[in-house]
């Protein structure tokens, strides 16, 4: 998925990246024109509707697999297979789109050529991108002023991945803090945050104090401000860098100053008519899905077998209502009616159930939920009402997540695995938190993209 919080540089080789790759596929059936032709193309003109049109729609695949992520930490042998699936996509999408405008169709052999010269040169491409993502010169120099345990929140990013964005150029000791981790203070009775600042050629200063209060450095930050160098505080660096709100970090204060949380009339009215156009548009694509899966539960546990499943969930601002999902599991799965976080290979489950929980796919009725109003494409994972209760009471801000609609996918669910227990509901909760400050149609699109690459990858499924 593209990274959509920017800062400057860092994500700026993604954009090139993108950019870099939709030339090569743009160029690729001229290529296959060129080659097919004996290295002539009477008419250079007549390929441009397909290129112009076969590029975006690879490029669309490319990103359903996770390949524009900023902090992606697949395999180069990932990476591949990732690729071949994008221009797979690409291609029977590009033929799909020809039966409507022939002038797109191109021959199977320009087909194939296009194919074989665009896998070859993407692979060279992120083969060279990998060599030079993680040069420093792509980074942002952070110099952190806090030597203690908050800092610390910034020091455990210690996979190379989470570090694309900054680099840390050193460690400012602020009173009232304890000094931990390997960096030693860098200041002294003789030197300013400026002058450390400006030594270290630090492009933001983060705020990692342990206790502000009467501790913090006021007039020696506005002179950074001043030069150019931007002051950013603990809970939005790692927002920025993790995708997620730090519930152990955050406060009410900062929540309500922060930018972010803005629900218009305008924001519900585009996210309401884009699930009513998308929902009916994947409810129409999927029927054939609906009744092999009716179908398959009616075989493996007879006529009389229900084929839905419907379940109390919380809803927008704590509304009930009933999720509908094809049942997966044995009818009496949960004896009187207790609710039980689900487990990897649930013994529960059905075989019918554990290939359809694998893909994803006992999910597809929700699209009722959401042509109803009940559920949103995209948002929090709507939650059964006694692990809300449960969770509000040991876990800050837990029913913030409710401030917008529950969804069939979300931030948090593409982002992180399946919650089976307390800590992951703190852990998605973190995703659930930035989706709230941050959602905008831009994101829920790229949401969805990533959910081809979940479901594809078997990210999280129970």
């Amino acid at each position: 998925m593209i990274s959509l919080k920017t800062s400057g540089l860092p994500r700026l080789p993604i954009y090139v990246l993108f950019i870099v790759e939709g030339l090569v596929l743009f160029s690729s059936l001229y290529v296959g024109w060129s080659l097919k032709s004996g290295g002539l193309i009477e008419d250079p003109y007549s390929v441009l509707p397909g290129a112009a049109m076969f590029a975006p729609l690879t490029l669309l695949g490319l990103t359903s697999m996770g390949l524009y992520h900023f902090h992606q930490r697949t395999r180069f042998h990932e990476v591949f297979g990732r690729i071949i699936a994008g221009l797979i996509f690409g291609l029977l999408t590009f033929v799909l789109l020809g039966l409507v405008i022939p002038s797109l169709v191109v021959g199977l052999d320009v087909g194939a050529i296009a194919l074989l010269y665009s896998l070859a040169l993407l692979l060279m491409v992120r083969f060279l991108f990998r060599k030079i993502i993680d040069k420093n010169i792509f980074r942002r120099k952070t110099l952190v002023y806090g030597t203690g345990q908050n800092a610390a929140a910034i020091s455990n990013l210690r996979r190379r991945s989470d570090r694309r964005g900054f680099e840390i150029v050193g460690n400012v000791a602020a009173l009232g803090d304890t000094i931990t981790g390997q960096h030693a203070p860098a200041t002294d009775e003789e030197r300013t945050l400026l002058e450390i600042a400006t030594e270290a050629q630090a492009d933001e200063v983060v705020i990692a104090m342990d206790d502000r209060r009467g501790n913090l450095p006021e007039w020696e930050l506005l002179d950074c401000k001043l030069r150019g160098i931007d002051i950013i505080d603990l809970i939005t660096f790692l927002e920025r860098e993790t995708g997620k709100i730090r519930v152990d970090l955050v406060d009410s204060g900062w929540l309500i100053f922060s930018p972010g949380f803005r629900i218009s009339r305008g924001r519900r009215f585009l996210k309401r008519l884009s699930d009513l156009l998308f929902g009916t548009l994947i409810l129409l694509l999927t029927w054939p899905l609906f009744l092999i899966i009716v179908l398959a539960i009616k075989l493996e546990d007879g006529l009389q077998a229900p084929v839905i499943y419907r379940q109390r969930r919380s809803g927008l601002r704590g509304k009930m209502f009933s999720v509908l999902k094809f049942r997966s599991m044995q009818v009496d799965a949960e004896n009187a009616g207790e609710g039980t976080w689900a487990n990897v290979d649930d013994e529960r489950a059905t075989r019918v159930g554990r290939v359809i929980r694998r893909f994803r796919f006992d999910e597809l009725p929700q699209l009722f939920n959401v042509l109803r109003g009940q559920m949103s494409l995209v948002g929090p994972r709507p939650e059964r009402p006694e692990f809300v209760d449960k969770l509000a009471e040991t876990i800050p801000f837990y029913v913030e997540r409710d401030s917008v609609k529950p969804g069939m996918t979300g931030w948090a669910q593409v982002r992180y695995s399946y919650a089976a227990s307390e800590e992951d509901a703190t852990e998605k909760l973190q995703y659930d938190l930035y989706y709230v400050k941050n959602h905008n149609l831009l994101l829920d699109f790229a949401i969805i993209l990533q959910t081809v690459e979940v479901i594809l990858w078997n990210k999280g499924a129970r």
